[in-house]
């Protein structure tokens, strides 16, 4: 009998559901399990090959009818600012921004409940506890971290208001952003983009040439937001290319 364990991973398709970001669509999601040893290896791979992570989870759209999900990634090295990501930047120039280990805390838990009540009420998390939240966040077999975006006080020692959080992971290529959210009082802030922007200079430091940004959806105006920071990549069915995408708005 032969007790040896593969070495590959093993594919699932799940059963059609609504699409989230299309409503005339239907998707399926194609999945494996990333445990063990080979986890961080194995996420490094299937990130390049546009899956995206979910706890334990990595997934990619499998959907019949379908191609509107695109992987996107940010090329970090030649990552362009306009007026408005400068202003952004500016808008938030009092935060400070410290990166912990993917432990979950009541503090974040409020700001995340303060998000999703928000913005997701009808979303597949909207129901989700602090015990939910500790597992999307602590559930990982790969080399991830939190960053947490706080209002500086001026004052050492002592932490600011959160108002944002990324969850994001560490690949030999890049950094993968997993989830973030944030304090949607401070609108004028940006404070999605300006995590990414923060992203692109912390990739910049780490000598990593990508900013994975998960999907990119044509026709979602919630996606849009992604177009502006150039250049990026799209994965197609040739491999990774330069986009064309339009300007951004000024």
């Amino acid at each position: 009998m032969n007790t040896q364990a593969t070495q590959s991973p093993q594919f699932y398709l799940t059963a059609p559901a609504q699409c989230p970001y299309l409503e005339a669509e239907r998707e399926r999601k194609v999945f494996t399990h990333l445990v063990g040893p080979r986890a961080g290896e194995m996420n490094d791979l299937l990130t390049q090959g546009g899956f995206r992570r979910s706890q334990n989870i990595a997934y990619r759209p499998a959907c019949e009818n379908c191609r509107a999900c695109v992987s996107v990634r940010i090329v970090a090295e030649e990552f362009e600012k306009p007026r408005s990501l400068r202003r952004i930047i500016s808008r938030n120039s009092d935060l400070a921004v410290a990166e912990r280990p993917a432990i979950a805390t009541a503090e974040q838990y409020d700001l995340f409940r303060t998000y999703l009540d928000s913005r997701h009420q009808r979303g597949g998390m909207a129901d989700m506890t602090i015990d939910d939240y500790a597992v999307m966040v602590e559930e990982t077999h790969v080399e991830t971290r939190l960053f947490e975006y706080r209002v500086s006080t001026g004052r050492l020692g002592e932490e600011g208001e959160l108002v944002a959080v990324a969850l994001s992971d560490i690949l030999v290529d890049g950094l993968s952003m997993v989830y973030s959210f944030f304090n949607p009082a401070y609108v004028k802030r940006s404070l999605g983009s300006y995590m990414i922007v923060d992203h692109v200079s912390r990739a910049q430091r780490l000598s990593l040439p990508y900013v994975y940004l998960g999907y990119w959806v044509k026709g979602s105006q919630k996606m849009d937001y992604k177009k502006r920071f150039q250049p990026q990549e799209h994965l197609t069915g040739k491999g990774w290319e330069r986009a064309k995408v339009e300007e951004p708005v000024e």
